[in-house]
C-alpha cells in the first residue's frame, strides 16, 4: 500500500504537481510581499519619529509668555515624575521616506540637556564631537546620515535650502550610534539666528516607561489652551488615519487576488482530477473503494496546497530580506520582513484553494463510474 501512498505519487508525478504548487507558491509571496511592501510605508513614518515616544514637546502657539507658565504647570500637576524639562528651538528639514519627502525637525538645546537628550536616546558613541556654544553645527544619528547620504563635514542646513533654512551653514560635527532619527543643533546659535524668539519645552518622564501616561497627561490637562502637545500617540493616530484608505484599496486588490487564484487552481485541479480518471478506474478494480481513493487525494491535494504555502512564505521572505539589503537598509527605511499582518492575509488563499479542490473532488468521486470507463465511455 506504500507504493500507493499519496507521497509516492507527488514524487513520481512531479510534472502534473510542482505547476500546482507553483501556482500557490506565486500566489503567497505576491501577497505576502505586496502586504509587508505595504505595511512598511506607516513602519517607517512610525519609525522616523519614534524619538517622540522618549520626550514629549511642548510649544506655546506663538506666544513667547506661555512658556514659562506651562513649565511649573507640569511640574506640579504631573501624574508622574519628571526627569527633565529642556529648554529648546527648533526648525524644520526634510527626510527622504518611502513615498517621498517627510517633515523633520531640527531640535536646538543647551550642552546639558543635549548631553541628556542623547542618553535617553540610547547613544553608544558619538563620531565627532559635539556642537560648539554658538555655532553652526549639529549631530545627527545614524539612521538620518544614511538617509540623507551626509558625512561629518556635510552641510545639513543653509540658507540655499528651502526644506531646510537656516542663515548659515549648519555642517555636521558629530554622528550618533542609535537606532532613533534625530537631529540635535546648539540652542545659542537658533536663539541669534532662528525665528521667532519663542522658547519650547522638551519634557522627559523621570521614567521612559512612563513616558506614555504623562504624554496622555498633557493632552487632556492643556486641551483648549495655548500650548500643543507633540506626542507619540499623535503621530501614531494621524499615521493609522491616513493610511485606511490605503489599506481599504489593498483589501479590495488582495481579496480579486484570491478570488482569481482560487478559480484557476479549481480549473487546474479539475483538469487534473479527469487525467487521472484511468489510474481511478483501475485502482477501483483492484479494491479500493470511492471512499478509500477521495480520501487519497484529499490527503494529495492538503499537501500540495501547504506545501505551496510553506514554500510561498519562504519565498516571499527571501524576496522581502534581498530588498531590505538592497533598498531598504541603505537608505535608513524600515520594512518587518517577518510582518505578522501579512501572514495572516496569505491565510485564505489556502482556504479558499482547499475549499474549491474537495468541492471538485466531491462532484468527481459522485459520479464517478469506473464500469463506463472500461467501456471507453469517458476517455
Amino acid at each position: 500500500m506504500k507504493a500507493l501512498g499519496p507521497l509516492t505519487y507527488l514524487r513520481r508525478n512531479q510534472r502534473k504537481t510542482l505547476p500546482l504548487i507553483g501556482v500557490i507558491v506565486l500566489a503567497v509571496m505576491l501577497i505576502c510581499g505586496i502586504v509587508s511592501l505595504i505595511n512598511s510605508i506607516p513602519l517607517s513614518v512610525r519609525v522616523i519619529y519614534q524619538y517622540s515616544s522618549l520626550m514629549m514637546g511642548v510649544t506655546p502657539r506663538g506666544d513667547a509668555g506661555m512658556t514659562d507658565q506651562i513649565r511649573p504647570v507640569i511640574l506640579k500637576e504631573s501624574p508622574v515624575p519628571i526627569g527633565r524639562i529642556a529648554t529648546c528651538r527648533a526648525s524644520e528639514t526634510e527626510v527622504r521616506s518611502i513615498v517621498g519627502p517627510w517633515t523633520f525637525a531640527v531640535i536646538a538645546v543647551g550642552p546639558d540637556d543635549a548631553k541628556f537628550t542623547l542618553d535617553r536616546l540610547g547613544v553608544t558613541k558619538v563620531n565627532g564631537r559635539m556642537p560648539k556654544p554658538g555655532a553652526p553645527e549639529a549631530v545627527i544619528t545614524e539612521p538620518v546620515a544614511r538617509n540623507l547620504k551626509l558625512n561629518i563635514g556635510d552641510v545639513v542646513l543653509a540658507p540655499d535650502k528651502n526644506d531646510g533654512y537656516s542663515p548659515q551653514e549648519v555642517k555636521v560635527v558629530g554622528i550618533a550610534e542609535t537606532r532613533y532619527w534625530f537631529i540635535l543643533a546648539d540652542l545659542d546659535y537658533y536663539r541669534v539666528n532662528h525665528f521667532p524668539p519663542i522658547d519650547l519645552l522638551l519634557v522627559f518622564a523621570k521614567d521612559p516607561a512612563r513616558q506614555g501616561e504623562l504624554d496622555a497627561w498633557a493632552m487632556e490637562r492643556f486641551k483648549g489652551e495655548r500650548a500643543r502637545i507633540v506626542a507619540y500617540s499623535e503621530i501614531e493616530r494621524q499615521s493609522k488615519e491616513m493610511f485606511n484608505t490605503l489599506y481599504r484599496i489593498l483589501d479590495v486588490v488582495i481579496g480579486t487576488l484570491v478570488i482569481v487564484i482560487t478559480v484557476m487552481m479549481g480549473m487546474l485541479i479539475n483538469i487534473h482530477l479527469t487525467q487521472r480518471t484511468q489510474e481511478f478506474a483501475l485502482l477501483q478494480a483492484l479494491g479500493y473503494t470511492k471512499r478509500a481513493m477521495a480520501l487519497r487525494v484529499v490527503v494529495e491535494t492538503v499537501m500540495v496546497v501547504m506545501l505551496g504555502w510553506l514554500l510561498g512564505l519562504a519565498t516571499a521572505f527571501g524576496m522581502l530580506r534581498l530588498c531590505q539589503i538592497i533598498l531598504m537598509d541603505p537608505n535608513a527605511y524600515a520594512i518587518d520582513i517577518v510582518d505578522t499582518v501579512a501572514l495572516r492575509y496569505t491565510v485564505p488563499v489556502p482556504l479558499a484553494i482547499l475549499a474549491v479542490s474537495l468541492y471538485t473532488l466531491w462532484s468527481h468521486f459522485r459520479t464517478f463510474d469506473p464500469v463506463g470507463v472500461v467501456e471507453r465511455r469517458l476517455v
